[in-house]
């Protein structure tokens, strides 16, 4: 199973995607990370009532526009710390779940600050550091 969360549906990348093995389900649901933790809560059961386990979390969305200080935070850092909480607490061994794995994309703003988007880069810098703390 491959499920897709992204604001814009890509019907073409989707049969793309569908070719490249027939044997696996693609599903996408619409989404945006900037929603408030209870909703992004409220599409995971959803999501895992259909597919009772999920393996694999990878949070890729990004922008990059210092102009947008509040929308570049929320939708690379907060949106990324509520999906990730929000999956947590499905996956959380102690409570029964099964686990999982979290694939935080990032740039490499995060490790060495571009002086000309200074809030892209301390938005992905604290993504690397969320992740750092999350591995620990």
């Amino acid at each position: 199973n491959l499920v897709i969360l992204d604001r814009i549906e890509n019907p073409a990348a989707i049969a793309e995607l569908k070719a490249i093995n027939p044997k696996v389900t693609v599903t996408f649901y619409p989404y945006d990370v900037t929603v408030p933790l209870a909703e992004t809560k409220k599409l995971l059961t959803t999501v895992f009532a259909q597919l009772k386990t999920v393996d694999l979390l990878i949070n890729g969305a990004g922008i990059l526009d210092d102009h947008q200080i509040e929308r570049t935070i929320a939708v690379n850092f907060t949106g990324l710390v509520n999906t990730t909480t929000a999956i947590l607490e499905f996956w959380d061994k102690r409570k029964g779940g099964p686990g999982g794995v979290i694939a935080n994309i990032c740039s490499v703003t995060g490790f060495n600050a571009i002086y000309q988007v200074p809030v892209y880069s301390a938005s992905k810098a604290a993504v690397v550091s969320f992740t750092s703390s999350l591995a620990v």
